[in-house]
């Protein structure tokens, strides 16, 4: 005896209790407060690291930060790499070959152009032109973005005055970071600008896998998105001249680093975003600007900017913000 699922496979009463059971075991587990908690700060962790190693691998593999198609090229090696990590990590824990679902490429295909395609040309050359930490406080208005895609793009929300409220703090993190101490605006739309643009594709991104995840697995929905678009940077990059010349064994460690921070980040995030609302998950992202100020600091040697007092205002507004809207916030409904 056999039944139907979504007219498209036949599977035993059986294997549908099974499935249904392993979907309830996910969901209890990413559900969990310590889970959810954990989780989401080690993925803010992995992406505020990614700021100084950025900057470190464009050195490394001799990048030509001025060259805009070499960091394409760059950033493309990165996500193919990812994509890979991704889908063999999948392969191995699923003992299959992951592929997404065929009436699944189109939602496969649009995720890697708003993750991987648009949010890093625009990362990438956007982080070329400004410093570690700028980019990190920058890169914050990302979870602003992401609330109010969730309540007027895919309308998983509803808007209110204490969600405006965060969002003015979180801006006016932006402008106070860009005084400094000669009290001058300062905006570039290569610099600035495209990490704001950046922000905005991640957003949409965020939304997409939190719609699409209902329909395909969440691993090959990632790891096929980063695969597809790493390998389209690639050829954009080397297209228009682009070039890549790694030093020795650290600069092939550094290239698995950033694409590990990608491939688990991103993941993980896409399982944590599958399984609770949004905003849950992107008030934990409050921790980034803070992970790639230290990081920043540290490793780039940017501490004299990091304990700017400007810089130091704008990365509480832009946190305060964060908590407001979410500690405060309405409580997400549920997408009809």
């Amino acid at each position: 005896m056999v039944c139907m699922v979504d007219n498209e496979q036949q599977i035993s009463p059986n294997e549908g209790e099974d499935k249904t059971n392993k979907k309830f075991s996910a969901q209890k587990f990413f559900t969990n407060p310590v889970v959810v908690c954990l989780g989401a700060i080690f993925c803010c962790i992995l992406w505020g690291s990614a700021f100084p190693c950025v900057k470190i691998g464009y050195n490394l593999f001799n990048v030509d930060t001025t060259h805009i198609p070499s960091v394409i090229l760059f950033a493309g090696l990165r996500f193919t790499l990812a994509g890979v990590l991704v889908i063999a990590f999948g392969c191995i824990t699923q003992k299959r070959f992951l592929l997404p679902k065929p009436k699944n490429w189109w939602r496969v295909l649009l995720v890697s152009i708003f993750q991987a395609i648009l949010q890093y040309i625009f990362f990438y050359i956007g982080l070329a032109n400004v410093s570690g930490v700028k980019g990190s406080v920058l890169n914050g208005l990302g979870v602003f973005f992401t609330i109010l895609f969730a309540c007027f793009l895919f309308r998983t929300e509803r808007f209110n005055l204490v969600k405006l409220a965060g969002c003015i703090l979180g801006f006016a993190g932006v402008i106070v970071i860009n005084l400094g101490g000669t009290f001058t605006f300062e905006f570039t739309l290569l610099g600035e600008g495209f990490i704001i643009f950046s922000g905005i594709s991640a957003a949409i991104a965020a939304g997409l896998v939190k719609v699409f995840s209902r329909y395909e697995d969440t691993t090959a929905l990632c790891g096929w998105q980063f695969l597809f678009g790493g390998i389209v940077l690639i050829i954009v990059g080397a297209s228009f001249g682009g070039q890549v010349n790694p030093e020795g064994f650290g600069a092939i460690a550094e290239l698995f680093y950033l694409a590990f921070i990608s491939s688990s980040a991103f993941t993980l995030q896409g399982y944590l975003v599958k399984y609770n609302p949004v905003s849950k998950i992107a008030v934990y992202k409050s921790t980034n600007p803070l992970f790639g100020a230290v990081f920043s600091a540290i490793i780039l040697g940017e501490s004299d900017q990091l304990l700017n007092y400007f810089t130091l205002l704008a990365i509480v507004l832009v946190c305060l913000g964060i908590f407001i809207i979410n500690k405060f916030g309405e409580k997400p409904k549920k997408a009809t």
